[in-house]
């Protein structure tokens, strides 16, 4: 059977990941993991790090993107694709509507990062900008899709994304063995949902959690309300994180995930400048709160062996956060 952007998420499976993996086998890379002594002494855990900022178009948005155009019928793809985003599922779209050659329609903020919307604009996407709040970003979506036609491929909220993302840590389980626990960034909830799907099935003992700027933390709210709390505009420094939780993310969140939890700027800022410094590697700042949650809550995973998702390394070398706010690592 195929997923379809009809489904929800309760109907996906394990073999609905299985099945993506197949897909988009072709179209992305099986990305390496990482250690580092240093901040492995640092935290007290083993730290993993799954380093999809090595992934193509950068981020690991173009798993979901890539199974969801691949998996469209003829028909269907003919018209093309639609969606809106911050950058890395804009230009992971605009990357697999490339690779299948048919157009892909893009709804970007205009504040977004100029390395991503240079990107998207590089693998042949089309941006139409609008205002940097999830009202604004829908409203002039709804203008684009209605004119185009175009298969609309939200960047979180479609089973088709989710079972993507979720191949990620299929291939984490395989290169690291009994992990105590997987902590990754969460926004919309894409990456969590794709986890919870493959962990709950392959490894349901690993502890999955979730880590959020304490800024736009309103996956954390609704995780202790137990309903979801949308914030329209958030402002943070991980740019990737802004957009709240939908009815498919949601499910995964309120079923499958152990906690969320928050870190300020100044420590998602210092995360990710160690990160550049120890492991001489180019990660986002939306990448770098996994790290800073755990250096926040220490007790929580030291001695265990614990994956780290490093979602995506598209930075806009022009804008870095050290340098504009003066913010440096302990």
């Amino acid at each position: 059977m195929t997923v379809t952007e009809h489904m929800t998420a309760a109907d996906l499976t394990v073999d609905d990941m299985r099945r993506a993996r197949e897909r988009i086998r072709d179209h992305t890379h099986y990305t390496p993991v990482l250690t580092s002594s240093f901040l492995n002494e640092m935290t007290g855990a083993e730290l993993f790090f799954k380093c999809e900022n090595f992934q193509k178009a950068g981020a690991f948005k173009v798993r979901g993107a890539t199974n969801a155009v691949f998996g469209l019928h003829d028909d269907i793809a003919a018209r093309g694709v639609a969606t809106h985003s911050s950058g890395n599922h804009a230009l992971s779209l605009s990357y697999a509507a490339g690779r299948r050659g048919i157009p892909c329609h893009v709804v970007m903020p205009h504040t977004a990062p100029e390395a991503k919307k240079a990107a998207v604009r590089g693998y042949g996407g089309l941006i139409t900008e609008c205002e940097p709040s999830t009202t604004n970003r829908e409203a002039v979506f709804a203008e684009v899709h209605a004119k185009t036609g175009a298969d609309f491929v939200h960047p979180y909220n479609d089973p088709r994304v989710i079972a993507g993302q979720a191949t990620c840590s299929a291939e984490l389980l395989e290169q690291v063995e009994e992990l105590d626990a997987v902590v990754a960034p969460i926004g919309g909830g894409g990456m969590i949902s794709g986890t919870c799907l493959t962990l709950s099935n392959l490894a349901p003992d690993t502890d999955i959690y979730a880590a959020e700027p304490l800024q736009a933390d309103d996956a954390a709210r609704s995780f202790r309300a137990g309903k979801i709390i949308a914030d329209d505009a958030p402002i943070t420094i991980a740019d990737g994180l802004k957009v709240p939780l939908k009815e498919n993310t949601w499910h995964f969140v309120s079923n499958f995930v152990t906690d969320v939890q928050t870190a300020s700027e100044q420590e998602i800022i210092a995360a990710m400048k160690l990160t550049w410094q120890r492991m001489k590697m180019v990660i986002e700042p939306s990448c770098a709160v996994p790290l800073a949650v755990i250096l926040r809550n220490p007790e929580v995973y030291r001695s265990k062996r614990v994956g780290v998702i490093i979602t995506g390394g598209n930075v806009d070398m022009d804008r870095l956060p050290w340098v504009e706010t003066g913010e440096s690592a302990h």
